[in-house]
């Protein structure tokens, strides 16, 4: 029963880590617009061009940031027991974003159809793989 999940963990994870990497990109070579990959793309006017460039450079960075965590929840697949520790921490730092969410202080956006499954994979499902993990991969246990 424990290899079994193991197994579905790593598939969880692969499965997470590439949805996050198709978010990251989506960012990171977009930018604040995005490359469009979530929705429609012309949703604001530039009104100052150095100010957005500069804030532009900003999101990409976190963009890349996303990405190198869809690429570590991929390569954590491969070695549970090697990377759990450092998954964990991954984990509680995406559930830590999630939280952020919540100083927007508008609940109509995050509570709303565009937000909500994010906002719950960060609170709910960051949680949820942190304790499977935890759980499934005891310290100093090879799998």
């Amino acid at each position: 029963m424990a290899n079994a999940s193991l197994i579905a963990l790593r598939i969880v994870l692969v499965l997470a880590g590439m949805s996050v990497l198709v978010t990251g990109i989506n960012v990171a070579f977009g930018g604040i617009r995005t490359l469009g990959w979530q929705g429609e793309r012309l949703f604001f006017d530039v009104t100052n061009e150095t100010a957005f460039l500069a804030q532009d450079s900003h999101v990409r960075f976190l963009g890349g940031l996303w990405l190198g965590v869809g690429l570590y929840f991929i390569v954590a697949a491969t070695n549970l027991a090697k990377h759990r520790n450092t998954l964990c921490v991954v984990l509680a730092l995406v559930f830590l974003g999630g939280l952020a969410r919540l100083t927007q202080v508008h609940p109509a956006t995050t509570f709303g159809p565009r937000i909500l499954g994010s906002f719950l994979a960060e609170l709910v499902g960051m949680p949820i793989l942190y304790f499977w993990l935890w759980r499934a991969v005891p310290k100093n246990r090879t799998v």
